[in-house]
Order: C-alpha cells, then structure tokens, then sequence
C-alpha cells in the first residue's frame, strides 16, 4: 500500500500543470508568429522603407516590423495580461506570472527589406527564466519549426534531428555579421582563417533560421558574435531539443558573446578552435 507521506502525486500534480502551461503557450506562440507571418508576407508594401536605425545606419528597423512587434505583443496579451514581454523593437514588460515572451517581429529585416526570402519570426516563451517554448515560422518558406523543452523539435509538424557529424574539413557552417565597422573586421578575420579549414561557410541573414537549420540538418554548425536574446532564444531551443548542442564560450552558454549550435562531436571541435581564433571578441 502506497505510503501517503511519500506520495510521488504532489511531483506528478506539478509535472502535469507544467505540461499544460508549456502548451498552452505553444499553442499562442504558434497562433501569434503564423498571424505575424501572414501580415508580413501580404501586407508588405511595394515602397517599403527604413522607419529608423539601431546600432548603425545599416542596421534598419521597417515600419512592417513595429507593425508585427504590436500585432505579438497585443494578441499575448490579450490571452496572458499577467506575463512579460522583451521585443527587439522596444518592448520591454516585467509581468508577475513568471512567464516572459522574448520576441523578434521580424528576424532577417534586411533580407526583408530587399524582399529576400530568409527573413522569420522569432517567438520564444521563459518560465522563470528559463526556455521552454519556441516557434521559428519562415513563411516564403512554408515552414514552422518549434520546440517544447524536453519533447524534441518539429518542422511543421514533423519531428526534425541534427546531421550526424563530419570531420570539421567537410562540415557545413553558417554566421552572420554584425552592423558596426569594427566587428565586422575581426568578423571577416575569423572567416579568413576559418574557411580553408571547413567545406565551406554560408551566410543567410537570419540568426533563427541558421539555428533551424542546424536542428533539420541542414547546416552542420552555426555560429555567431553579436546575438541579442530575441535572435537566439527560440532557435537555441529548437537546436538543443534536435540533439544539437549549443553553447558560448567553453563552458558558457550561448549568449551574445558567442553562440554556437553543433551536433555535439563537431561542437567539441568547432567550439575551442572559434575561441582561439577570437570569435568571441571585436
């Protein structure tokens, strides 16, 4: 006869209210980046334009990204008054339920702005500091990646897995630059010394996707300098819960010194080699 003063129901009681919390935040996340990604791919006007800049006159910010930033926020909050917000475009709500949506309306602007496809949203759901629910939705894809911590990673729908490991002269890797002149420099040194040791390095313009194409196999590493968290919180989940390993410096996690996605035999290459080559610094 089970013992009521070890009873495993009140663990099983918390599990399950966790399990339902984490999807019922999937479910908006889903619901809010698919109505942002159908404003972004039909409302885009023929003459769009640069509302303002951020770090640097290339690093732009449209009017279609304030728009999708709104639209999230508005319809989160609309079914969770009580949670936090932090968007790229300004938005910044502490909330009191533990919960905080980390958001990026529109990942890849400039891709966008040229009317490029490799441009998605980004929507990622903390519990208590803590990832637990990402959606990455590439519309001129067609396609949705998402993640709930602990349950794997899908790609509409479908459950999705890193590639197995080369060896680190024919792997596959993707970056991206930041918009400041001097980052930029050492950015370009670390490729230059990087690149005769690799298959070969892409470039696609949106930090969410490269970590999604990592998680489907479709890049065998990502690395970055320069993330800010609505860049990465989504993708890095996404990765991890494919069997990709992530992380920073060694030892670190991704941040935005240095974020890296491998599957884990080539992280363990590709990580100290980035370190010694000063990817982590301007």
């Amino acid at each position: 006869m089970p013992d009521p003063l070890h009873s495993d129901a009140p663990q099983a009681a918390q599990a399950d209210a966790a399990g339902a919390l984490y999807d019922e935040l999937l479910e908006l996340a889903l619901e809010a980046a698919r109505r942002a990604g159908a404003l972004l791919r039909d409302g885009r006007p023929a003459d769009l334009g640069v509302a303002a800049t951020k770090t640097s006159p290339i690093d732009v910010v449209t009017e279609m990204d304030l728009a999708s930033e709104k639209l999230i926020t508005g319809f989160l909050a609309e079914h969770r008054p009580d949670d936090g917000f932090l968007g790229e475009e300004g938005v910044s709500i502490e909330g009191s339920s533990g919960v905080r949506w980390v958001i990026d309306p529109v990942d890849g602007t400039v891709n966008y702005l040229y009317d490029l496809p490799s441009w998605a949203v980004s929507i990622a759901a903390e519990k208590d500091g803590e990832t637990v629910v990402g959606v990455v939705a590439a519309p001129m894809r067609g396609e949705t990646c998402h993640a709930i911590r602990g349950r794997g990673a899908f790609r509409n729908g479908e459950p999705v897995r890193h590639r197995p490991a080369p060896p680190l002269s024919q792997a596959l890797l993707g970056t991206g630059f930041g918009y400041l002149a001097e980052r930029r420099a050492s950015q370009a040194e670390v490729v230059r010394t990087l690149l005769p040791q690799v298959r070969d390095i892409r470039r696609g313009g949106s930090a969410a996707i490269d970590l999604c194409d990592v998680a489907c196999g479709r890049l065998d590493a990502y690395y970055e300098r320069g993330l800010n968290p609505w860049d990465l919180a989504a993708g890095v989940l996404i990765a991890q819960e494919a069997g990709a390993r992530t992380g920073g410096r060694p030892g670190q996690p991704a941040s935005g010194e240095l974020t890296v996605a491998a599957s884990p035999d080539l992280f363990g290459q590709l990580q100290p080699l980035l370190d010694e080559l000063g990817a982590w610094h301007d």
